[in-house]
Order: structure tokens, then sequence, then C-alpha cells
């Protein structure tokens, strides 16, 4: 059945800023239905324009850009409440993919309603806007971790974000978080080898601060994982859900 948006799960958690009724109202008749994509399945393709905008509501994906040599750069990764194909709306097509890791509903928008976002709903559109901030945000921490920290720190600052954003998404149980992604995927985003990567994660778990296994993760001891992440007392910053 289609999560109507008055009664969105994702609407309870104190990661997402308060929406009125009549924002309420207006995503009622922006959101024209829900998609599923399964484990592995291209959501959106480099270089395409599409009809449609998306904002994940259940389920993991990643972001990624292909090289000419066919290898693979992993960009980013996507979390419920994460906005999908503004540079569709905005640039007229993507400037990188998008795929699910793991089986994903995502709410479906119609990218030609965009336009009557920004100009009858200054809030919203403010919101897109600061979607758009953030994730410029996030690039600027990810490439200071890419290009100054150690590959400890940059696991632990890698492992650290994905823990304190899932925590907040209400998906911590017993200090245990899922984590679908593939090392190669965690490797490519943070500028490592895979063997190193490997190595890194082992030392980790031997000294008792985190723990990837399968499809989950388990923080140990998130404080001081955070410190040497360089990311102590950091914590997820309050977003707007579109």
């Amino acid at each position: 059945m289609t999560t109507m948006c008055e009664k969105c799960p994702l609407r309870q958690l104190d990661l997402f800023e308060d929406m009125s009724n009549d924002e309420v109202q207006f995503m009622s008749r922006f959101k024209t239905g829900e998609f599923v994509a399964q484990p592995g399945s291209e959501i959106l393709a480099e270089g395409a324009s599409s009809t449609q905008l998306y904002t994940a509501l259940e389920g993991m994906g990643l972001r990624y850009k292909t090289l000419e040599d066919g290898r693979r750069q992993v960009v980013g990764f996507i979390l419920p409440g994460d906005f999908i194909g503004l540079q569709s709306g905005v640039m007229g097509e993507m400037k990188h993919s998008v795929e699910a890791t793991t089986r994903m509903t995502m709410c479906v928008f119609n990218r030609s309603e965009l336009w009557d976002l920004f100009k009858n709903h200054p809030r919203r559109s403010f919101g897109l806007t600061h979607l758009a901030a953030s994730e410029e945000f996030l690039l600027g921490e990810m490439l200071s971790a890419v290009g100054q920290m150690d590959g400890i720190a940059k696991i632990a600052w890698v492992l650290n974000r994905f823990y304190k954003r899932l925590t907040a998404l209400g998906l911590n149980e017993n200090d245990q978080v899922p984590m679908p992604y593939r090392q190669q995927d965690i490797a490519d985003a943070m500028g490592l080898s895979l063997v190193h990567t490997n190595k890194t994660l082992a030392k980790l778990r031997v000294e008792g601060f985190a723990t990837w296994s399968g499809d989950t993760l388990t923080v140990h001891r998130p404080e001081e994982l955070a410190e040497l992440g360089y990311a102590k007392g950091v914590k997820p910053l309050k977003r707007p859900l579109i």
C-alpha cells in the first residue's frame, strides 16, 4: 500500500524538520505514487533525463560515476529520507548514476511540478535548497577525509557517519545498524584499495572499535570510533524531508 504523507514514518523522527499541515497537504498532491527497486537495479542513469524525482522511504542505495575505462567511482550513499534526481530536475540530466543496494521503496514526484514548488511553496523550495547545500557540505567533508586522513581514520570516519545517521533514523538495535554495502564500495568512496580497507576493518575489529560482518555494523565503542575519525561530538544535521 502507498504510504500517505500524513502518516509518513520518517516525519516522526527527530532527524527531520517539522512540516505544517499546508506543507503536508502539498506533498500529498506533489507525490504521485511509490516505486520499488530491487537490489542492484539502476534507478537513474548518468547522462539520462528523467521525468520523475524520488525520496528514499525505505532501503539503501548508492550514487556513482562511471569512468571511460569502465571503472566505477562511488560518490555517495543513499539512506532513507534522501532526495534523488535533483540534478536531472535542475540540470536536465543526471551527472551520476543511482543504484539500489537493497530493496528500496521510494516516493515518486513529477519533475514537471518542480516549478510549482518553487513558485508557490517557499518553505518547501527552501527545504530543497537546504538538501542541496547539505549534499555539498557532505561532499566537502568526504573530500577532506579522502585527502587528509590516514587509512584507519578514513574508515573510522565513514563507519561513524553510517552509525550516527542510521541511529537517527531509528535503525539501531543493540548498537547494530544495517550495513548492506560491499567493502569495495567503501574503498572506492574513501580512495583506498580493497586490501587496505579489509586490513583496516580487521584492525578496528581486533581493537574492539567496530565489527562489520555480513550486512550488519556493530559499534562497540561509539565515542572512541568517532574520535578516531575526527568526528567527536559531531551529530547528524537536522534536515528537511521532501
